[in-house]
């Protein structure tokens, strides 16, 4: 599994603009990706998975990022919903739909993001009433809410839904919701910066009844546990695909130097293009090691894996987006041209600088880390969601 997806990538690099400009994901790629055991791939073996470890999971984040970020973004949402089942979800669950996420067979989202609830996820509004306790429909869960942004929620199958329980005390709730159930409303995204072929929508749950076996752990624990799980998935295969992005933009640029001549000259004699291609190797190389780092700690377990795999994130982002604007300007009209992936890659940059906590979030969930290793406690009031290490969800 060394070069897990590495073949399936170079089949599809040369289809992702064509992708990007009818802003949708072709349901035969959808199907490759499945064929080819990536959905979920880090899932164990018993349930369907390939038993892929954080290194390999994240090299082929890296692969698919370089060709497509919304190629890469299907991985990240399937393994966000599957590894939060496959930790906090019951017997009955894992048995009933990882099997399924991990074939493809279901298409899963992530539904977190409201008009009030980016980055401070604690104050999402969506109501899960009957979680806890016997509600009017007996066995029976609704759920009741708007979701914004939410990536491949144009065409997903369930929702890993984030709300509130429907109790006097609201505690967070997490629940499954089946994309054909009654109540369930999608409206497509189009247009947007970057990710075009993500197949966004916002999606409306209008008092959706569900099974209480749906319900994702207790209720209080639908944001520290399910939803913060889901993200630290997602922020680790964010951070790989930012890599792949920023790997991609550089061997564009450094090609389009060595071919092209500026007064005679080729670009790679002039000193200025020089500095830009050294700056852009060392920015990705070092985004890379910071990613293998966090890798490393996942794999091992260790406590420090979360804080680790926030400052993966961040760096990887600042990278692909710092790497992908040099390359633009190597490139010149060439790389603002509507087929150009070093084009798309410095629109999805600024997105993922964004998504899976943004720069600032990151940027105090990082210093936190450091100062409380040097016994300082936190007295500085900031986003709920933020002080777990949250941001805003896709």
């Amino acid at each position: 599994m060394d070069a897990l997806g590495a073949d399936l990538a170079a089949s599809l690099r040369e289809d992702a603009a064509a992708w990007d400009a009818r802003g949708e994901l072709p349901a035969e790629v959808r199907l490759a990706v499945a064929r080819a055991g990536l959905l979920a791939a880090e899932l164990p073996r018993a349930h369907g998975g390939l038993g892929a470890s954080p290194a390999q999971l994240g090299e082929l984040c890296a692969r698919l990022g370089g060709v497509c970020s919304s190629l890469r973004g299907l991985v990240t949402v399937q393994s966000m919903v599957a590894a939060a089942l496959l930790r906090w979800g019951t017997a009955e669950q894992r048995g009933r739909w990882l099997p399924a996420l991990a074939r493809g067979e279901l298409l899963a989202a992530f539904a977190a993001t409201e008009t009030e609830a980016g980055s401070d996820l604690a104050a999402v509004a969506t109501a899960v009433e009957g979680h806890g306790e016997h509600g009017e429909h007996g066995d029976e869960l609704t759920v009741t809410g708007e979701k914004r942004w939410i990536t491949f929620g144009e065409i997903a199958d369930v929702f890993l839904v984030l709300g509130v329980s429907g109790t006097s005390d609201g505690r967070p709730a997490a629940v499954l919701v089946e994309g054909d159930r009654p109540g369930v409303v999608r409206e497509p995204v189009r247009g947007q910066l970057g990710m075009r072929a993500a197949q966004l929508a916002h999606v409306t749950f209008d008092r959706v009844r569900v099974p209480r076996a749906n319900a994702v752990a207790p209720p209080g624990f639908g944001l520290s546990h399910v939803a913060a799980g889901a993200l630290d998935h997602g922020r680790f295969t964010v951070a790989w695909g930012c890599v792949g992005m920023a790997e991609a933009c550089l061997h564009e640029a450094a090609g389009h130097a060595v071919r092209r001549s500026q007064g005679g000259v080729a670009l790679a004699e002039h000193q200025q293009v020089r500095s830009l291609l050294a700056r852009a190797v060392v920015d990705s190389r070092a985004a890379r090691e910071l990613c293998l780092r966090a890798a490393r700690l996942r794999a091992a377990g260790d406590p420090d894996a979360i804080a680790e795999t926030v400052a993966a994130k961040y760096a990887a982002a600042a990278a692909a987006s710092s790497v992908a604007g040099g390359a633009v300007q190597v490139l010149g009209a060439s790389g603002c041209a509507p087929d150009s992936a070093v084009g798309r890659f410095y629109r999805d940059a600024k997105i993922m600088e964004i998504i899976e906590g943004s720069a600032q979030v990151s940027e105090l969930h990082i210093a936190d880390h450091l100062l409380r290793s040097h016994g300082h406690r936190q007295t500085v009031r900031r986003p709920r969601g933020a002080a777990r290490g949250q941001g805003d969800p896709r």
